[in-house]
């Protein structure tokens, strides 16, 4: 067995759960391989790699790993998301943060899951993605074209509304008066989404979420959309540019640039628990049950 190890930032707490992870793969002699950028922050804080190998890019991942751990946020997995691609490989989220909807391995559960992950006694949960093309194309699209959680178009460099008119299917929908328009998919309903007055929708629903930023008519409310249907952006306003950001990954497009969003014809898996699932991860987080009159 192969497992790659990724993660973005040194924690507090990173140091123990890497050693815990690392002791445990190690004496049940599976091979690692820490992602370059992780290995070199990892060996400048006192932590002895040399005896592991490193990979730099998504082409390194499809040499026949079985799982990624993604050590970190749900920030670490949506970045995790652009290396893994279409290659199959299983996520699995361990969190070095605050509680995460994605990253629901707990330091106290590593080794116990991770004995679980090797005699196949998990689930896995296909995630849907978003892709977004431009036309005129824009370089900084190309690459990673598609997110885990949301594409959002924003205004950009002004406290003015931009105006974005959108299409379901090529059938005008509405033109949205707002400081953006967030792409959500079930995934990423609890992010950006959430915050601007979405739906939580339970993550393996197929279905994508449109919803207004700040808009100005009060009737524009959040819509829920099967996720066959392709959206069409054009988005016009005071500014010569506006902002398009797929998760965390943000770039200028100009005014008039057509954008076309679809369902992607991958999906990204994510390993998990019936004691870490998505149901008892929202009740933490959103403390529903909760009630200080009991």
């Amino acid at each position: 067995m192969k497992i790659a190890i990724f993660g973005q930032y040194y924690q507090n707490n990173t140091h123990s759960i890497v050693e815990k992870v690392v002791a445990f793969l190690e004496q049940k002699n599976i091979e690692i391989c820490f992602y370059s950028i992780f290995y070199d922050k990892l060996i400048e804080n006192n932590i002895d790699l040399h005896r592991f190998k490193k990979f730099d890019t998504h082409e390194c991942l499809k040499e026949n790993f079985n799982f990624l751990i993604s050590i970190g946020g749900d920030g670490t997995i949506l970045r995790a998301a652009t290396f893994v691609r279409d290659s199959n490989i299983p996520i699995i989220g361990i969190n070095a943060g605050r509680l995460g909807f994605l990253a629901t391995v707990q330091e106290e559960n590593i080794e116990k899951l991770l004995h679980r992950v090797l005699v196949n006694d998990f689930s896995i949960s296909k995630r849907t993605l978003v892709s977004l093309n431009s036309h005129p194309e824009n370089k900084d699209l190309e690459d990673i074209n598609f997110a885990l959680n949301e594409i959002t178009v924003s205004r950009k460099d002004t406290t003015s509304m931009i105006t974005i008119e959108t299409f379901a299917n090529n059938e005008y929908l509405n033109s949205y008066w707002a400081d953006g328009l967030i792409i959500s998919t079930p995934t990423g309903s609890t992010g950006y989404s959430l915050s601007c007055g979405g739906p939580v929708i339970m993550p393996t629903a197929n279905c994508l979420i449109i919803t207004p930023i700040a808009p100005h008519n009060l009737t524009a409310r959040p819509l829920v959309i099967p996720d066959d249907l392709e959206i069409t952006l054009k988005v016009t306003g005071r500014e010569e540019q506006y902002l398009v950001s797929l998760d965390s990954r943000i770039t200028s497009v100009s005014n008039e640039t057509t954008l076309t969003i679809k369902k992607t014809n991958f999906h990204i898996l994510i390993v998990e628990f019936p004691e870490e699932g998505f149901l008892r991860t929202i009740r933490k987080k959103l403390l529903w049950g909760e009630d200080k009159r009991n």
